[in-house]
């Protein structure tokens, strides 16, 4: 009898057990001023005829309300003294037409990156990190088809990728040590889910703007489950004297 009353109290906790509150960060990265002209890119022999048409650079793309693409959104404070599990699939970086998809990407420290060839034509992956413990690598790629897998163990915003062979050619990777982040879509907007209760700081980094800066940030307070909202305004740089 006190055996069964045991284990009907058991089932009762366990059916009562919440799964911690989390929320969602939502918000749009909008650009102001007006950026120098993309220029167009001139595309080698092998190249050009995979483009009917004109290809520009990446460095300010905007789309509706001025909403910027291409912004690494994450949570840079309030997950300190924190462990997260680093998720097992790989990230995939494609060489395709001669150029890097996506064009900026986030991984967690320690979580593979898979980078592929899908050209008929030789290219080359050359990682350029800059803090200590990134390891710079050099691969040639010359089989279509062929892929590496790679990995960053230290955070860092970000990770330029270039291809030697074709200089027009660059990725960059957001690394971080908890997985919080994002990267804003065609007309700026950027999502973040499961962020657990607490107070933050999110910060807002595109590469052409902020280059060696730390990017844009403001705090946000995360209750429960409601939902929190946050918008960046980036600014165009001042053209150097």
């Amino acid at each position: 009898m006190k055996k069964s009353i045991f284990v009907l109290a058991a089932l009762a906790l366990a059916g009562s057990w919440q799964i911690a509150p989390a929320a969602e960060v939502t918000g749009k990265v909008s650009l102001k001023g007006t950026p120098p002209a993309e220029k167009n890119i001139e595309f080698t022999p092998e190249c050009g005829p995979l483009h009917p048409t004109t290809l520009t650079t990446r460095h300010y793309v905007t789309g509706k309300d001025n909403g910027l693409k291409n912004v690494f959104v994450y949570v840079s404070k309030g997950c300190e003294g924190k462990t997260y599990p680093v998720p097992a699939e790989a990230v995939e970086l494609d060489q395709s037409k001669c150029m890097y998809q996506p064009y900026i990407l986030g991984i967690m420290a320690g979580q593979q990156i898979k980078i592929k060839n899908s050209d008929p034509i030789l290219h080359n992956v050359h990682s350029k990190p800059v803090v200590a413990g990134n390891e710079e690598f050099n691969i040639a790629q010359s089989n279509q088809g062929q892929a590496n897998e790679k990995t960053f163990t230290k955070p860092e915003v970000l990770v330029r990728i270039k291809c030697d062979v074709h200089p027009w050619m660059f990725a960059f990777v957001g690394v971080m040590d908890n997985p919080f982040f994002a990267i804003t879509d065609d007309d700026g907007n950027f999502k973040i889910p499961n962020l657990p209760p607490g107070d933050y700081t999110l910060t807002a980094y595109h590469q052409k703007a902020h280059g060696t800066g730390p990017g844009i940030s403001k705090t946000i307070k995360v209750e429960g489950d409601k939902a929190v909202t946050a918008d960046f305004t980036v600014e165009v740089p001042a053209p150097a004297p």
